[in-house]
C-alpha cells in the first residue's frame, strides 16, 4: 500500500522568498554558463577552478534554499523571514557584482 504524505505550503513571504531564490538561482547559472562559454579561455589554473566550483556550487545551494523556503517557509516566524531576506539581498547583490565584473571589466 502506498502512502503519500501531505505537502504544506502557504502563500506568504517565505514562501514567495522561496520561489525567487529558485528562479533567481536558474537565472544565475545561465548567465555564468553563457560567461564561461564566451570568455573561459582567459582563465587559466586556480581560477578557472573556483569559478568551475563556484559555477556548481551556488546555484544548488540557492535552489536547494528555495525549495526548503517554498515549502517550509510558512513556519517560519516573521524575524526569521525578515532574515532570509536579507540574505536574499545579500546574494542578489553579489551575484550581480560578479556578473558585471565578469561581463564588462574583463572586456577591457
Amino acid at each position: 500500500m502506498l502512502t503519500f504524505a501531505q505537502v504544506n505550503f502557504g502563500v506568504n513571504s517565505g514562501s514567495l522568498l522561496g520561489i525567487i531564490y529558485l528562479l533567481w538561482a536558474i537565472i544565475y547559472l545561465i548567465l555564468t554558463v553563457a560567461w564561461l562559454s564566451q570568455r573561459g579561455t582567459r582563465l587559466r589554473g586556480w581560477a578557472l577552478a573556483l569559478y568551475i566550483i563556484q559555477l556548481i556550487f551556488t546555484p544548488i545551494i540557492m535552489f536547494l534554499i528555495g525549495t526548503i523556503l517554498f515549502f517550509q517557509g510558512w513556519r517560519l516566524d516573521p524575524i526569521l523571514q525578515f532574515g532570509q531576506f536579507l540574505s536574499l539581498l545579500l546574494i542578489i547583490y553579489l551575484s550581480i557584482k560578479d556578473i558585471v565584473i565578469n561581463a564588462v571589466y574583463r572586456d577591457r
